[in-house]
């Protein structure tokens, strides 16, 4: 308690003693033993009620114990089951869930992971990706200031994420890794890694990279056979021995038909090989005539240049060529759609033939872009030509119709740098995102599409986009979220194509191991999307005649359908809106391939690197549980830890304090009414 506090206390019982002296003994010719009584019910209710304006906080201190966690995290993809240990697994964790001693030291949370980490009991080894390094990320963030070792039951075998055994440093948890597979080695040869490009052009040639691995004793002989559509189109000879026991192999392949074309490529097995599964993979390529070519210009160097044809440059139907003014007047005729980076009065002719050649455009302004020239080269939208500059982030318009577009936080983004104000448009348009500028969300656009007779372009009121590129890598691990959104807003620029009531997004072929899925946005007759719409997807499969119809889905401002139990095969589908003679259609490839049937033994190695680097303990399926047990019961660094929470109490929250108040002040008129001198 403050020392002003306790000064309070004392003023307050002074000011109580003297209103109860005041009202009993002041002028009072007759002093009975009653106002004794009487003072003193008077002095305690007035103290009372003083302590409560005073409102003095005391602390409440309380004890409890807190048990070390062990979490309990379980490899759930198919490898396990294809290794054979799917049973082991079950035991071992029945037995580490029912141990009484664990129970005793430990508070027990368990995890199923394959490619996310789920918090479950259930576990079926139905996983079709491993991704150990994530899950043991989000384990160190859910207990990242507890005490809590990890046993992570595995067979050590990460279908993809980053390499699990140098992120080590990051995670402060000991990890006791329970091998769940082989740790004998096989003779086997199989196809590690393949490399293609997703695009290729009709009559040139695609590279292909195979990277096949060796694992063995002696010197074997193998040959790498590329087929489509049955035939042979490429085949070379391999030669393995324990010390050359990795071939390179690049291969050049003719796009001889518009079209998927998928490709098999294939290794010979050998005698001795136990899988053969690893020996073989299939692959795809579409083969397209043309490619999208976009004339990037500006008279600055700037690194939002980069970003940009980075980003569109990952989608193989897409070049970008970084131009200056005067180099791009005379080309503007080989390009779909001209992005014009901060324009100034330099920019005069590249706007001149912009509007002979009627060229789709996507103008990005920043703090170098002369307004004055902008506002009077074209009329579409204008702004005041101001010095001040300012910050603004993007916050995504969900109602947003011309294209799909996914449902990105973009207030997570860094902000954009701008000059001051806001763009006003002379014609119809469509906002994508609008501005937030210090917090405060706007109706003004930063992002904008329009059209104009048959031109279509865009407004982008910001620099630095390369902020948003490496932010979306942060987040994300990858360049993907950004690089698609960029792109979906580039092809809709890029094409005159009427705009449809019903748009659906899809792939031309997956691989089997990835996510299956297909998209739809259906408008009404004013092209507002329509959220109440009945939409089916009609999937036929081509080899076998066999038709299925699956309901679309509304989620996040899309129609969506998950396709993840199609078996691999080459399929034909119809979206249709039901009641409305409204329907596209399309058709797809998946490709067989299952990752987790690669594998002939567990990642011993990884495994025991991870469990020495984060100051735990490797042991083996096949081990007794009972060393993982008392080696986890014998560990000092876990023990139960006795924890105080101090809480601060202000007497204003005393209840009782109020109805003591009120029985004083009671007790002192009952008392003076039965003597008489009420």
């Amino acid at each position: 308690m403050q020392t002003t506090t306790i000064v309070y206390i004392c003023i307050a019982v002074l000011i109580s003693a003297l209103v109860a002296i005041f009202h009993y003994y002041y002028k009072t010719k007759k002093r009975t033993k009653k106002l004794v009584l009487f003072s003193f019910l008077r002095f305690l209710s007035v103290f009372a009620l003083l302590l409560l304006i005073i409102n003095p906080k005391f602390k409440q201190t309380s004890y409890y114990t807190e048990k070390p966690i062990l979490t309990i995290a379980v490899d759930n993809s198919s490898s396990i089951t294809e290794l054979g240990y799917d049973t082991k697994v079950n035991d071992i964790v029945t037995t580490l869930k029912n141990s009484q001693e664990l129970n005793d030291k430990f508070e027990i949370d368990s995890y199923t992971f394959s490619s996310t980490l789920q918090e479950s009991d259930t576990i079926d080894f139905s996983g079709v990706q491993t991704n150990i390094s994530k899950a043991l990320k989000d384990l160190n963030k859910l207990y990242k200031n507890a005490i809590a070792p990890t046993i992570l039951i595995t067979d050590g075998n990460q279908t993809y994420g980053n390499d699990y055994q140098f992120i080590s440093s990051k995670i402060k948890q000991p990890i006791f890794p329970v091998i769940a597979g082989d740790t004998t080695t096989f003779v086997d040869v199989k196809i590690d890694q393949l490399n293609a490009n997703k695009y290729a052009y009709l009559k040139n040639k695609f590279p292909v990279e195979v990277i096949a691995t060796y694992t063995g004793n002696e010197t074997v002989q193998t040959n790498l056979v590329l087929t489509a559509d049955g035939k042979r189109v490429a085949s070379q000879a391999l030669t393995f021995s324990p010390t050359d026991n990795s071939k390179v192999v690049n291969l050049n392949i003719s796009a001889t038909k518009i079209g998927v074309q998928t490709l098999r490529a294939t290794l010979t097995p050998l005698n001795e090989e136990k899988n053969t599964q690893n020996n073989s993979r299939y692959f795809a390529v579409e083969v397209i005539d043309q490619k999208v070519k976009i004339a990037l210009v500006s008279d600055i160097i700037h690194p939002d240049l980069g970003a940009i044809k980075k980003s569109l440059e990952s989608n193989e139907l897409r070049g970008v060529d970084i131009l200056k003014p005067n180099e791009a007047s005379g080309k503007l005729n080989d390009y779909q759609l001209i992005i014009l980076y901060q324009p100034t009065t330099k920019f005069q002719e590249v706007y001149d033939n912009i509007q002979r050649l009627e060229k789709n455009t996507f103008t990005i302004t920043g703090t170098q872009t002369d307004w004055n020239f902008l506002n009077d080269v074209q009329s579409s939208f204008r702004k005041d030509d101001l010095a001040e500059t300012e910050e603004v982030q993007g916050q995504l318009n969900s109602n947003y119709t011309n294209f799909l577009i996914e449902n990105i936080d973009f207030t997570d983004y860094p902000p954009l740098e701008n000059a001051f104000g806001d763009v006003e448009f002379n014609v119809a348009h469509e906002i994508i995102l609008t501005q937030i500028i210090s917090g405060v969300s706007t109706n003004s656009a930063l992002l904008a599409t329009y059209s104009e007779d048959s031109k279509r372009a865009a407004i982008l009121a910001g620099e630095n986009i390369w902020k948003w590129r490496a932010n979306s890598f942060l987040s994300q691990e990858n360049f993907i979220e950004f690089d698609t959104f960029l792109g979906k807003l580039v092809q809709y620029l890029a094409s005159n194509k009427k705009r449809e009531r019903l748009t659906v997004g899809y792939e031309s072929f997956y691989y089997g191991n990835r996510e299956i899925q297909l998209t739809a946005q259906y408008f009404n007759p004013s092209y507002e999307f329509d959220s109440n719409a009945n939409l089916t997807a009609i999937i036929k499969n081509t080899e076998t005649d066999e038709t299925t119809t699956y309901p679309m889905l509304l989620n996040a401002g899309f129609y969506t359908v998950d396709l993840n139990n199609l078996p691999p095969a080459s399929y034909t589908f119809t979206v249709r809106a039901e009641g409305k003679n409204i329907s596209k259609s399309g058709s797809f490839k998946i490709l067989e391939f299952d990752i987790e049937k690669q594998f002939l033994n567990a990642d011993t190695p990884r495994l025991q690197s991870i469990a020495t680097k984060t100051d735990g303990k490797a042991f083996h399926i096949d081990d007794n549980p009972e060393k993982l047990i008392n080696s986890l019961l014998n560990d000092q660094r876990f023990k139960t830890i006795e924890k105080s929470n101090e809480k601060v109490v202000s007497l204003i929250d005393w209840k009782y304090l109020l109805a003591f108040i009120a029985l004083l002040l009671a007790l002192e008129w009952f008392s003076r009414k039965y003597y008489g001198l009420i």
